[in-house]
């Protein structure tokens, strides 16, 4: 089956998934720049989830670099993935509204823990089509970045519902570990030295 068009239809169900986030800002009310102030909860909350999304693209195109062939086990969990990447546009627009309240914050956490599920459920079902000694079975072995992201999404959704301020830190802490696009699948293929 031709990886292509696995890629392609990601990368367009991705490009709607930011449309609608963005399409979700409303301008302010006013021309003035202290009528800023009341939409910036939700344009700091686009602009995480932005980077999150941003973060799945990158790291999706780099592992569908490395492989050679896609087959049906794949392409449940590729949907799996683009439908919780897919639930971020409304947990972004209720954030952004509400993003103080311990509810919005909690369900955002858990979104991108799903997310996460989602991509290690990708990522195995990859690297079984691919075969073990598969160059992308190599290069996506455990890291530090996986195991611990997944613990402080689990602390941000508690952290919720004790100082909401806490839970976004935590959602911070994760999107700057992943800010620099994972090397591994370009080194273990040669791109990067």
């Amino acid at each position: 089956m031709d990886k292509g068009r696995v890629e392609a239809f990601s990368d367009g169900v991705i490009a709607i998934i930011i449309t609608i986030m963005v399409l979700e800002l409303k301008a302010p009310v006013g021309a003035h720049l202290a009528d800023l102030r009341p939409v910036l909860p939700a344009f700091a909350s686009y602009v995480l989830s932005f980077i999150y999304v941003g973060i799945y693209w990158n790291n999706h195109h780099h592992m569908l670099h490395a492989v050679r062939r896609i087959d049906g086990r794949v392409l449940w969990p590729n949907l799996y993935l683009l439908f919780w990447l897919s639930t971020v546009p409304f947990v972004t627009a209720w954030t952004g509204e509400n993003p103080l309240a311990p509810a919005p914050a909690a369900l955002y956490g858990f979104v991108l823990l799903m997310n996460a599920l989602a991509w290690v459920m990708l990522q195995r079902a990859l690297v079984r089509a691919q075969g073990p000694n598969s160059d992308l079975a190599k290069a996506i072995r455990s890291s530090f970045k996986e195991k611990v992201s997944p613990l402080i999404y689990v602390a941000g959704i508690f952290a919720a519902f004790v100082f909401t301020p806490l839970a976004y830190a935590c959602y911070v802490v994760v999107a700057v570990l992943w800010f620099v696009p994972d090397r591994r699948v370009e080194r273990q293929l040669g791109v990067v030295s």
